[in-house]
């Protein structure tokens, strides 16, 4: 529950983060909440970050130089050459601006705003949407004040420094989160099978190779019963529209959907990458999924995303090479053989969720400032009772006729 404003107690706050919608999204979510409490936040990520859609007016964004540090060691010291660049202006606003503490979201663009505000002795946090720790938060782990975590379990996190680490979850837009407590829609023996189709921001060429084939395998009876949307990039729209045509399944394509919160609404079933946002969605709105984690992510942190929402029965990993049309029906007759089983899953996703996690990670901010934590969960700690209510009582999200 979003904290009352204190009277008297309005404080600044930089928030630092790539230009990735992975890095902003938690980050904006972040930002609306602190706002919402009465403080003044501004933004520090690349050129990509200030112009990404969706940034909120009232978020000042300011581009600092960051460089990255790719496998070719010959451009490394370039790279740190840009990083004290961007330490150094980062002093500079923080003189001007005066932050409580600064907060990094990863992404190379967080580097020098978490260096400069660790250097001038300004708290600080970062934030790890995905269940392993990523490079930048890595070098910042044993500088910074508090680590805020998305998973119970994170790899690549020390030991040494698990001592600061809070469990708060990874913040999803509102208008997603506003969809959970609406019911898993409707789906019956003779009903449309939903089935939502994404492959992350720039779409992923093999579900569009796998997925049409692999629905077409499906027995007759459920196969009629489809419906798809499905993001795929520009130059793969038209052979995946001819895949659906001849399989006889309709299907609406689109290379980007403004109003993706509402289809994930409409959704039985999604298919789609393993990214920290994507998973935070359907465990806020508890969605079942089947899910192909990207082979090439750093760390192989996708499929360590997965294992808690597998675990719990709300979703199904298959591997990129694994991933062929029989093994696709296989899974998705598995997961919609019937109603129930269906609704179950989504039960089980939606306990997977943390809608919390926006207001959890502020009240953890704000302590920074003098201000006790309020109810922020330590990583190991058993989460709270209405996250693990027994699943007898079926949650508001799931269907409640057919929850286990």
């Amino acid at each position: 529950m979003t904290s009352p404003t204190r009277k008297g107690a309005s404080r600044h706050f930089v928030l630092a983060a790539g230009g990735t919608g992975g890095h902003l999204i938690p980050a904006f979510a972040l930002a609306a909440e602190l706002d919402a409490r009465g403080h003044h936040v501004a933004l520090i990520t690349d050129e990509r970050g200030a112009n990404i859609p969706g940034k909120p007016d009232y978020l000042t964004a300011h581009v600092l130089p960051a460089g990255r540090f790719g496998k070719n060691p010959l451009r490394w010291p370039g790279a740190a050459r840009a990083v004290w660049d961007g330490r150094n202006m980062a002093l500079r606003l923080f003189e001007s601006f005066a932050p409580t503490a600064v907060v990094g979201f990863g992404g190379y663009p967080a580097l020098p705003a978490l260096l400069a505000a660790t250097s001038a002795g300004v708290p600080s946090v970062i934030h790890e949407q995905n269940a392993v720790l990523g490079r930048v938060n890595r070098l910042l782990a044993g500088r910074v004040d508090a680590i805020a975590t998305a998973y119970p379990a994170v790899a690549r996190l020390k030991d040494k420094h698990r001592d600061k680490a809070h469990l708060v979850g990874n913040p999803v837009r509102a208008e997603v989160l506003a969809l959970r407590d609406e019911d898993f829609p409707a789906f019956t023996e003779e009903g449309l099978l939903r089935v939502l189709v994404t492959g992350g921001s720039q779409g992923a060429r093999v579900l569009s190779e796998v997925v049409p084939d692999g629905l077409a395998m499906l027995p007759p009876g459920l196969r009629q019963r489809l419906q798809i949307t499905q993001q795929c990039r520009p130059e793969d729209l038209d052979a995946v529209r001819q895949r659906y045509a001849d399989h006889d399944i309709p299907a609406e394509l689109g290379t980007y959907f403004e109003d993706m919160h509402e289809r994930l609404a409409d959704a039985h079933l999604f298919i789609g990458r393993a990214g920290a946002s994507t998973i935070a969605e359907l465990t806020a709105v508890g969605r079942p999924a089947i899910l192909i984690p990207l082979p090439i992510a750093t760390d192989d942190h996708q499929a360590a995303n997965t294992r808690e929402i597998v675990q719990a029965g709300g979703g199904r990993m298959i591997r990129q090479e694994k991933f062929a049309p029989k093994e696709l029906a296989k899974q998705i007759q598995a997961m919609a053989q019937n109603p129930a089983s269906l609704a179950n899953a989504a039960h089980a996703a939606w306990n997977c969720g943390r809608p919390d996690a926006a207001s959890d990670l502020a009240d953890l901010v704000e302590s920074m400032g003098g201000i006790d934590t309020m109810d922020v969960i330590r990583v190991g700690e058993p989460a709270k009772a209405a996250r693990t209510a027994p699943s007898a009582e079926p949650a508001p999200g799931a269907a409640r006729d057919n929850a286990a």
